[in-house]
């Protein structure tokens, strides 16, 4: 599986083991994405923040809360994922691509990628 995606009205899985959620062939990617969801419900300015192309500080390496010198960095698609989810977004992220987004509070350059090595051992921001 290369291409994960689901449509926002899909209703979130339950009665799944931690191993099914984060270790099948999705990588974690759909369970980031329903978070999303659900945080977008009882968070809805951080939604709005996602919606006005704000890439927000989350739980996964990608979001941004102030510019760097360097204005590029390295996410990881499981913040994707749940970006798209806070969205309220279908699911749609291809594991073999690397996707770049600005934000449109720092401007800082977000490269989302499968490459883990690119994003572990950066410059937080």
């Amino acid at each position: 599986m290369t291409h994960i995606k689901r449509p926002i009205t899909t209703p979130p899985r339950t009665g799944l083991t931690r191993e099914d959620l984060w270790e099948g062939q999705d990588r974690g990617l759909i369970k980031c994405w329903e978070i999303g969801r659900d945080r977008a419900v009882r968070f809805p300015e951080l939604a709005q923040r996602c919606l006005a192309g704000e890439l927000p500080v989350l739980g996964w390496k990608g979001g941004v809360s102030r510019s760097l010198k360097k204005n590029e960095k390295f996410g990881c698609l499981k913040y994707l994922a749940q970006w798209q989810g806070l969205r309220g977004e279908d699911l749609d992220i291809d594991l073999t691509q690397e996707r770049t987004l600005t934000c449109s509070s720092t401007n800082m350059i977000v490269t989302f990628t499968p490459d883990r090595a690119k994003y572990v051992n950066q410059e937080p921001a």
